[in-house]
């Protein structure tokens, strides 16, 4: 939610109730997060009082819009719209038809005014063009207060998770901090344990941070860097927040992307490389996306196949058919690195097969076991 300033938020109510005059319908200022800024009263007595839906009393009551509503008006265009737009009814829904004003400046949509108004404003109406001036007005006023220092983890977290018509918003805003052509990588960091402390935020010298909750608690950060293969700054940050993170935290780095069209891919690279981390000791604590070679395919399979159930069941067969095949399928490798003797690691290999009934002999076979077994690995610090 917007921190505004106390005489912001009374220009943006007295906007939102010239506008509801003016109009003459209930009026509703959202932000582009969809969290309530400003209403009009809504009237309730009387034959000619309008009709209020589910959609602005929930709005009203809790001061924001639930996800399923937010995606449904998302997909009208509306995050895109320069023009008033009227979205249509949905009876099933309880939603009744609305007319949006687009709360813009700068090229940029800042926000939403919602009317209520049954469907009667038509195009070309002298007092929807005073309206449509007062909606530029409430757009100054977001435009020169919205993102303030600090204030831009709202849009790194609508870039990572949101539709992709907020997404595109969203990486506009960015853009126009440190340019289309900047070399920026994220950074994912997830906790030991398994929650962060709500309290807890990353050092964000020069770059932007977001807590987030889902899938599952991670914090990201978006660093810039003085050039694609300089991973000095992020580094340096990096390991001030781990320091500041419960023991078992770990970090993941994406690829370097060039401007910020890229960003929710970028997310995804990080998060995945910080859970490989939390994995494999050899990756932690920071493992980075261009490092992580087999291990990404392995962290894009839902799980391990099931015709490797029985082996995953036994930690010992599982750890040696996982460094076996680390080795190069080579015995005497594979022998050294377990400290096992070689006829011990063909025993084990034999009984592999009975159990699971694959021929270890065929390359389709080792690559299915490889990747179900590293599959299995990660499931474990994913649940």
């Amino acid at each position: 939610m917007y921190s505004l300033e106390v005489g912001v938020r009374d220009e943006l109510q007295d906007l939102v109730d010239r506008v509801s005059g003016v109009l003459g319908a209930p009026a509703t200022l959202e932000d582009v997060d969809f969290t309530l800024l400003a209403f009009c009263a809504h009237p309730v007595d009387g034959e000619d009082a309008p009709v209020m839906d589910a959609v602005r009393t929930r709005s009203i009551l809790t001061r924001r819009s639930d996800p399923a509503t937010r995606r449904w008006f998302e997909d009208f265009g509306i995050a895109d719209a320069e023009q008033p737009l009227r979205t249509p009814e949905d009876p099933a829904a309880g939603i009744l038809t609305r007319l949006l004003l687009p709360v813009r400046h700068g090229g940029r949509t800042h926000g939403y005014l919602w009317l209520l108004d049954g469907g009667r404003t038509a195009p070309g109406d002298p007092a929807l063009d005073s309206a449509v001036e007062l909606a530029a007005e409430a757009g100054r006023l977001l435009a020169e207060r919205e993102w303030s220092a600090g204030d831009l983890g709202r849009p790194l977290t609508t870039a990572l998770t949101g539709s992709a018509a907020a997404r595109a918003q969203a990486e506009r805003t960015l853009a126009g901090v440190w340019g289309a052509d900047a070399a920026l990588v994220l950074v994912a960091f997830r906790p030991g344990g398994g929650s962060l402390a709500p309290a807890w935020r990353p050092p964000t010298a020069g770059a932007v941070a977001a807590v987030l909750s889902e899938p599952a608690p991670a914090a990201a950060v978006l660093v810039p860097l003085p050039g694609p293969g300089d991973l000095r700054p992020a580094g340096a940050l990096t390991a001030a927040a781990l320091a500041t993170l419960p023991p078992g935290s770990t970090a993941g780095f994406s690829a370097v992307g060039r401007g910020t069209a890229g960003l929710a891919g970028q997310w995804a690279q990080a998060r995945t490389a910080a859970e490989v981390a939390a994995a494999v000791p050899r990756f932690s604590p920071v493992a980075h996306w261009d490092e992580l070679g087999g291990w990404r395919l392995a962290a894009a399979l839902p799980g391990p196949d099931p015709a490797v159930t029985a082996l995953l069941a036994d930690p010992v067969l599982a750890e040696t058919a996982e460094v076996w095949l680390d080795t190069g399928a080579s015995a005497a490798r594979a022998a050294d690195a377990l400290r096992i003797h070689r006829q011990t690691l063909y025993y084990r290999l034999a009984r592999i097969e009975e159990l699971t009934g694959l021929d270890l002999a065929d390359g389709d076979v080792r690559l299915l076991v490889h990747a179900s077994v590293r599959a299995a690995r990660l499931a474990t610090v994913r649940s």
